[in-house]
């Protein structure tokens, strides 16, 4: 597996981690929508929570949460409704970025409410 490949999976089980002391119930982890995938869906009391997670060694190419575009964001928000059209769930949905530097130590950056649909 590629270097970068698994630096993404460690962050993304960081999260699930961080996520879970928070006391989220975790529902899916890379949940795939025609190209899209979303890295985590939880619950966090009566919201759905949609989590794109930035996994860097550094942050001398700017922070990870700033790899989320705005066609990224379209696109989870797309995702979203999809999965919210299948599971057949009324909700409010919330759209979180977690943001992780691992390089001597481990950061992490919970964003909540990143983005909102409304926005794109």
């Amino acid at each position: 597996m590629a270097r970068h490949n698994e630096l993404g999976k460690r962050g993304e089980a960081i999260a699930l981690e961080t996520l879970k002391k928070k006391g989220y119930e975790i529902l899916e982890t890379n949940w795939r929508h025609e190209k899209q995938e979303v890295d985590i869906i939880a619950r966090d009391k009566d919201e759905l929570v949609i989590v794109e997670v930035k996994t860097r060694s550094t942050s001398f190419f700017g922070d990870p949460e700033e790899a989320v575009t705005p066609a990224k964001a379209g696109r989870l928000i797309e995702a979203a409704e999809a999965y919210v059209e299948e599971k057949d769930l009324n909700m409010d949905i919330r759209f979180d970025v977690i943001a992780i530097i691992i390089d001597n130590k481990i950061t992490v950056n919970h964003i909540k409410d990143a983005f909102f649909a409304g926005d794109f």
